[in-house]
């Protein structure tokens, strides 16, 4: 595999996976109470503990997607 189909593929890889997270905030803030009682139906849940599982949840993801993709990334840009 050549080094720019790696860079494309990362870059790709990172583009989809902010969608996803962006897909997720959006649900989260337009539905939020729709989830907690769908959630609430399987798990005795806190309105605190869900919010802090949705919050920790997101900032997990994001911290992989920057470990995952974008530093890779960074780092076969910064190859001559």
């Amino acid at each position: 595999m050549a080094m720019n189909e790696i860079k494309d593929f990362l870059l790709w890889c990172a583009c989809i996976n902010y969608a996803v997270l962006l897909v997720w905030f959006i649900l989260y803030v337009l539905a939020r109470d729709w989830l907690y009682s769908m959630h609430g139906r399987w798990f005795r849940l806190s309105v605190e503990g869900f919010d802090a599982i949705h919050y920790s949840g997101m900032a997990i993801y994001k911290i992989g997607i920057l470990l995952l993709n974008l530093v890779p990334f960074a780092a076969l840009c910064l190859i001559p």
